[in-house]
């Protein structure tokens, strides 16, 4: 027993030591509890929603401001034609839109009761079934106290779902699931390629080689690139013939801001990589500390909106937040290229960025080696 409590006391030992063991074992578990269990829900919060109302009517007011002051929905743009509708929810500036007709109040009098329209984006289906859900029962609501006062509430509501008329799930999860599969298969895989050279001994060969480091950096993506766009075209041609959803919008566009995605990722990975000493160590920063971000922040499971704004800072530096919210853009709701340019533009920033970092890393390594190389041919 008593080597037995030996050889216990030194596993104790040798876990307490490593730092990221004891980082993965105790602090993960706490950090998921408090994301799952506070920061992170499908609820319902902070949606921007858009009235529209021909005329200026008492009751929609009254409507609009228990709207407003609910913790589900912020009022923020009044329209006054139905031709304003298409705008706003293309510039993907609401999610909602509550139609009022002419002389709502007075039709809430009539044997017809009064009509109003909810107009919600659907091409994520299970969060427009949520809001549309909420505010039904918001105006459902003061119906009754309406008509609990003696006064004859009849309010008919109909539903339109834009973009996704059917409701299919798969509108939502294939925007994502590109997203992730892009992300995963780009930065694990160009993650491990310098590292690799690095436990081979042959990186320091390349650093003092004549070969420029972006002559390596270029090298080191272009296989990966060609893997991509690969795998990019086999998701697409799964995605329309077997799962069909279609591409609604331009494909070229689609294909454009896919590629700068792809590259962004490449460079992410090869940043990593020229970080990371060790394969295993790599491997595991793109794989768990960028797949759970990804899937948790991106708007992929969990609407953006209902998160706490440090998360939704945290998301703001994920390119598959951008991406996502680009194909939705172009591939399910059908928009011109024009309505994802600020997509695109923060995409193509970060894989500039992130390639000059590697660039810069990489020169840091080529001037390291040769002062060593130096050191060792003329030693002091």
């Amino acid at each position: 027993m008593r080597e037995f409590g030996a050889f216990v006391k030194k596993e104790f030992y040798h876990i307490l030591r490593d730092k990221r063991t004891m980082l993965i074992v105790l602090v993960m578990p706490v950090v998921l509890i408090i994301l799952f269990g506070f920061a992170l829900s499908t609820e319902v919060r902070n949606v921007n929603i858009a009235i529209l109302s021909p005329s200026s009517d008492p009751t929609v007011r009254q409507i609009a401001e228990r709207l407003d002051a609910s913790e589900y929905f912020t009022v923020t743009q009044w329209l006054d034609r139905p031709e304003e509708i298409d705008e706003v929810m293309k510039s993907g500036e609401v999610q909602l839109v509550v139609a009022f007709g002419q002389n709502f109040s007075g039709g809430m009098l009539s044997p017809d009761g009064s009509q109003m329209q909810l107009i919600v984006d659907a091409s994520d289906a299970n969060m427009a079934q949520s809001y549309t859900s909420y505010a039904s029962g918001i105006i459902a609501a003061f119906g009754n106290e309406m008509a609990s006062g003696g006064t004859e509430s009849g309010i008919l509501t109909q539903v339109q779902f834009l973009y996704n008329p059917q409701m299919k799930s798969a509108y939502n999860f294939v925007p994502g699931i590109m997203g992730l599969i892009m992300m995963l298969i780009c930065a694990m895989m160009t993650s491990i390629s310098i590292v690799r050279e690095k436990e081979t001994g042959t990186m320091e060969v390349l650093l003092v080689s004549p070969v420029r480091p972006i002559y390596i950096v270029v090298s080191k993506m272009v296989p990966y690139f060609v893997l991509s766009c690969i795998n990019l075209a086999t998701i697409l041609l799964l995605s329309v013939f077997v799962l069909g959803v279609p591409v609604a919008g331009s494909l070229a566009a689609l294909w454009l801001v896919s590629l700068i995605y792809i590259i962004a990722n490449l460079s992410l990975g090869l940043l990593i990589s020229t970080m990371a000493q060790q394969q295993v160590i790599a491997l595991m920063f793109s794989g768990l500390l960028l797949m759970m971000p990804t899937m948790l922040l991106s708007g992929m499971v969990f609407p953006i909106e209902s998160m706490p704004w440090p998360l939704r800072g945290i998301s703001c530096i994920l390119p598959a937040r951008w991406y996502i919210t680009a194909v939705r853009k172009l591939m399910i709701q059908g928009l011109p290229m024009i309505y994802a340019w600020k997509e695109i533009v923060i995409l193509a920033s970060m894989a500039v960025v992130l390639i000059g970092a590697s660039l810069k890393k990489l020169n840091n390594d080529t001037q390291v080696s040769a002062r060593k190389r130096v050191q060792t041919v003329f030693p002091a």
